[in-house]
């Protein structure tokens, strides 16, 4: 009963994020006495099982939402967003370079300084831990540990769409209640230190120390990320490497690393017990010493780490393991990982939002479902290769769920990088960071033997790389049952079937593999007209399909090395609707915040012709050699798209830049609806373009706001001749151009338009039915900890 109820707990607590809305705390807590009423009662062994897990699940649910709660109450509050404000406190994370030459770090608050219009009893509750940047010449990562700064904030904030990543998602993960930019920064020696603030301390000193003593290495931000757990060095190509060979958690300390150092403390400190003479250690003294000793070592090694939520999640496991293997404890194997799911979940009740909660738990389950059944007495090489199998295919769904690919050369990378890591990489890496700390003159040998190690793994890899083979992109289904059969195959002491089995998935593997990855599939058709307004931030990117055909306008903004809408938000949501070709691409004009990731976007897509206001500008950003003929949308006339009537229109004459915007009219006529993208036209082309087309009438018409709602567009007569059902803007959130523009936002709403803002509305969803619009916002449909929409 004792495990039915902890298993309870944990489904709690996970259930409780695919809620939309937090459960009001003290219905849970009235809830979860009645379950536990009800186990005293009833004698049926079923039903005192059921009123456990009940029990259980409640009880996890009122836990999880009370630190729910309590985190929400800890973010800024609206009414000080953009405000300059003081704050003391001190550094809570490594300082690094960002980009536009940034240092950026986690701050965490001690003591806020009201702003002269606010007293301390007016001032709202305030934030704990801040994500800052800090620009300008004068910004350095050298930065003292206790700090005063004048900031600007804004509440935790980020792109949402159907699919892709959430960075408010993270924010929320990592307990940050706002970010913003460092105004003035200067030293507060009299602010109080406690323990925590020692700890960081004394963890940046010593990644710095190191730093500085292993920067002459050539393989130096590899090694600082094992050694450390800091990948502050890290440049693009390196996780360009691991991400295509499936090794980036080679570079974040888990449980192999702590594993290992556990492993390693275990072996020597055994060998030197048994050294003592005998009788002065009775065998359970030296497990329970051994033990302790191993949970010392992994905790220390943990801290040096950073204990970052991985790296804690790490420590839970294999202290709890080596509580069951040192101490000889007779449980079960997965009696200890149940253990560890609650240790982890009732420490960290957050976890669930980690993808590296789901992939690390589900790589031990397998494993320890493996080697307690069928491979007990497997040697190294066989366990090796079934456990990298098994892992393999029972992440898949995993990944598959959280939006990744599986990639084919990862299974190979990790059957030459772990065992390199474990055996060679790390051994090496501890013993080399206990000389240099004992004798300073062996830095130089020290880093020879260091970068040798770690040159063989990183040639390995690379050359991996070079392949990059992603398996297809499959359905949850089909990878289930993939999954389903390998592990039977694996478990099951059928030798036939296995053969059979090895068989069968090999060629459908090569079959798949040889017929590609889909790219040449039809798209999925599209029940009724849609379009998606995508929430790329400063940008625009626009979605429209009917049938199997399928148009973007624009592709949002992208900044190397920093962000791609393209990658970010095109690619994940496209591919989620069952995209594979691009029939017509309108890139409105060659600005950055429009045309960005166009080779990206090529590699992911057939896309068939390009249409823009600015053919050679555009013409010159597609990748080399895609055979594309860019036209011009000038004078081009009508076009079908499904149902859908296409309408193209640009500024007469010769204008550059934002006049040159191909303007785009959808109309349709089962709708009734009518469809306006302007790109970035200016008050100048929008007279222009109403004196041409002569807006007809519509049921139901749609305008992006020209320019993101800036106020050089949206002229009064705009306004006027078109007269919006529903305007859309899309910007970023609080951005330092300030769109849209209250005038703007004035003039619509004089209009009796509806405004929405894919800043606080997320990507916008229209569909074009018999009946009429039907308008979805992705914050609408996000969990709890997303905010709802707002109005612009």
């Amino acid at each position: 009963m004792a495990r039915i109820g902890l298993a309870g707990f944990a489904c709690g607590v996970i259930l409780l994020y695919s809620l939309e809305r937090l459960p009001p705390l003290y219905w849970l807590i009235c809830a979860t006495a009645i379950p536990f009423l009800a186990f005293k009662v009833v004698d049926s062994p079923g039903l005192r099982a059921m009123t456990m897990l009940l029990a259980g699940a409640l009880a996890g649910m009122s836990w999880v939402t009370w630190q729910a709660q309590a985190r929400q109450q800890d973010a800024l509050s609206a009414s000080l967003e953009g405000e300059v404000l003081e704050v003391s406190g001190y550094l809570c994370s490594v300082p690094s370079t960002g980009s536009f030459s940034s240092v950026r770090f986690a701050f965490c608050a001690e003591q806020w300084h009201p702003p002269d219009h606010l007293t301390d009893g007016d001032l709202p509750a305030m934030p704990r831990k801040l994500r800052l940047a800090w620009y300008g010449e004068e910004a350095t990562t050298g930065i003292p540990e206790r700090l005063m700064l004048r900031v600007v904030l804004k509440r935790p904030h980020g792109a949402v769409n159907p699919e892709g990543f959430r960075y408010e998602s993270w924010l929320y993960r990592k307990g940050f209640g706002a970010t913003g930019t460092v105004r003035e920064l200067a030293p507060d020696a009299d602010l109080d230190c406690h323990l925590v603030c020692h700890y960081h301390s004394w963890r940046n000193g010593l990644v710095r120390a190191t730093s500085e003593r292993l920067s002459g290495a050539r393989h130096f931000p590899l090694i600082s990320s094992l050694l450390l757990g800091y990948r502050g060095h890290m440049e693009p190509g390196h996780w360009d490497i691991l991400k295509a060979t499936g090794t980036i958690h080679l570079v974040a300390i888990s449980g192999l690393h702590l594993g290992l150092v556990a492993a390693g403390t275990a072996f020597v400190c055994r060998r030197l017990l048994l050294c003592l003479p005998a009788g002065r250690l009775s065998p359970g003294r030296l497990r329970r010493l051994v033990f302790l000793l191993v949970s010392l070592a992994s905790l220390v090694y943990a801290l040096a780490a950073g204990f970052s939520v991985p790296t804690r999640r790490a420590l839970i496991m294999v202290i709890i393991a080596g509580w069951i293997l040192l101490a000889a404890r007779r449980t079960g194997a997965f009696t200890g990982l149940l253990g560890a799911l609650v240790v982890v979940l009732a420490s960290d009740p957050f976890s669930p939002l980690d993808q590296g909660f789901w992939l690390s738990f589900g790589a031990v389950s397998v494993l320890v479902l493996l080697f307690s059944s069928r491979v007990r007495q497997a040697g190294w090489l066989q366990g090796l290769l079934l456990a990298q199998l098994a892992v393999f295919v029972a992440l898949w769904p995993i990944l598959q769920v959280l939006g990744q690919s599986q990639v084919v050369t990862g299974f190979v990378a990790n059957l030459f990088a772990i065992p390199w890591v474990s055996l060679v990489v790390m051994p090496l890496l501890v013993v080399g960071a206990l000389v240099m700390m004992i004798t300073p003159a062996a830095d130089g040998v020290a880093i020879g033997v260091l970068d040798l190690a770690f040159g063989v793994l990183w040639q390995g890899l690379s050359w991996l790389a070079v392949l990059d083979i992603a398996m297809p992109s499959l359905g949850l289904s089909p990878v289930l049952l993939l999954a389903g059969v390998v592990m039977l195959a694996l478990l099951l002491p059928f030798r036939g079937f296995r053969q059979a089995t090895t068989a069968l998935v090999s060629l459908w593997i090569m079959a798949m593999l040889v017929g590609g990855t889909g790219d040449s599939a039809g798209n999925t058709p599209a029940e009724d007209p849609e379009l998606w307004i995508w929430d790329v931030g400063q940008g625009l990117s626009v979605m429209v399909r009917d049938q199997d055909r399928v148009l973007v306008y624009d592709t949002g903004p992208a900044l190397e090395c920093v962000y791609s809408a393209v990658d970010s938000v095109l690619i994940p949501n496209l591919r989620a609707l069952g995209v594979h070709n691009i029939d017509t691409l309108v890139i409105s004009h060659g600005d950055g915040d429009h045309a960005g990731g166009l080779p990206h976007l090529f590699e992911n897509f057939g896309v068939g012709r390009v249409i823009t206001g600015e053919p050679e500008r555009v013409a010159g950003m597609l990748p080399v050699g895609s055979g594309t003929t860019v036209q011009s949308c000038a004078d081009l006339g009508r076009h079908a798209l499904g149902d859908l009537e296409l309408s193209f229109w640009r500024s007469p004459g010769d204008v550059k830049g934002n006049d040159a915007s191909c303007v785009l009219t959808i109309r349709n006529e089962s709708s009734g609806a009518e469809v306006v993208l302007p790109g970035d036209i200016t008050r100048r082309a929008e007279r222009f373009h109403v004196a041409d087309t002569q807006p007809k009438s519509a049921d139901f018409r749609v305008v992006l706001a020209p320019h993101h709602g800036s106020k050089t567009s949206s002229s009064e007569d705009w306004v006027r001749e078109l007269a919006p059902d529903l305007v859309v803007f899309s910007a970023g959130y609080r951005h330092r151009f300030g769109h849209p523009h209250t005038d703007v936002v004035s003039r619509y709403r004089s209009a009796g338009s509806r405004l929405l803002n894919t800043a606080t509305s997320g990507a916008v969803q229209l569909l074009l039915g018999e009946d009429g619009v039907s308008i979805s916002e992705a914050r609408a449909e996000t969990p709890f900890w997303i905010r709802k929409p707002e109005s612009p």
